[in-house]
């Protein structure tokens, strides 16, 4: 028998670079997996399939739509809050619509997905959330002060719901990763792909580039038996970053 075998498993962003690794990790694992992901994605629910999960569309922008939807779609056992929003340039060039949209996707739809999943989680006593904050916490790089006052907000609220929900048998935790190799990093780093790879090299400990694989694979233990008593905590996955400006991010 599979360790999460019966699991229901709602993970949003599931179709990037790092959901479609966690999709296929808990599915692997036995976890019944859905996808949120927006619904512009025509080909969603092949894609989905493909990873052994099904497809649930829903667009972040609207919480209160979110939240009906997924209460619709009915109990999760476990909450995976993978989706973001991240845009390089200077502070100064941002709107404030903007912004909020960053703040919104990355960590007010964990609040708003949180609020609903748990309903069910204390009903069973026994739940698991896992967030998403960032490496980029550290300071750095420049150029993503949405992106970062994003996690920073989700940092806090995975804290204080840990709190609030351990009591009844949740835990809450948050993955903290560095530069993972995707199609997010070669999109923002289209022009200077290999200068990037080489300092993002420099700054860790562990001079391998980490992979999608690696990070599904902490937030698989995250969700397991084996991390029953593991909750409030904000686990770094960068390799052993060190520090140090990205190259082209002033």
């Amino acid at each position: 028998m599979a360790e999460l075998d019966g699991k229901r498993v709602l993970l949003t962003g599931g179709l990037g670079s790092l959901g479609r690794a966690q999709a296929q990790e808990l599915a692997g694992r036995g976890a019944q997996v859905t996808i949120l992901e927006r619904p512009e994605y025509e080909d969603g629910a092949a894609r989905a399939g493909e990873l052994g999960a099904s497809f649930l569309p829903c667009d972040l922008n609207d919480l209160e739509a979110a939240q009906d939807t997924v209460r619709q779609a009915g109990g999760f056992d476990i909450l995976v809050n993978n989706a973001a929003l991240i845009i390089n340039r200077p502070y100064s060039a941002f709107t404030m619509a903007e912004y909020e949209d960053q703040v919104r996707v990355n960590s007010s739809a964990a609040f708003a997905l949180t609020a609903v999943c748990a309903e069910h989680m204390k009903a069973q006593g026994w739940g698991r959330v896992v967030n998403f904050t960032s490496v980029t916490l550290k300071g750095m790089i420049d150029g993503y002060v949405p992106y970062i006052a994003s996690k920073g907000a989700m940092l806090g609220l995975t804290v204080s719901l840990a709190r609030e929900l351990g009591p009844h048998g949740i835990t809450v935790n948050a993955v903290a990763p560095g530069a993972i190799v995707s199609e997010a990093e070669a999109r923002v780093f289209a022009d200077k792909a290999q200068e990037y790879s080489h300092w993002v090299l420099e700054q860790q400990c562990l001079k391998t580039r980490i992979e999608p694989a690696d990070v599904a694979r902490l937030v698989a233990f995250l969700v397991s038996p084996g991390a029953a008593m593991i909750t409030a905590q904000n686990i770094g996955i960068d390799g052993g970053w060190l520090g140090g400006k990205a190259p082209g991010t002033e």
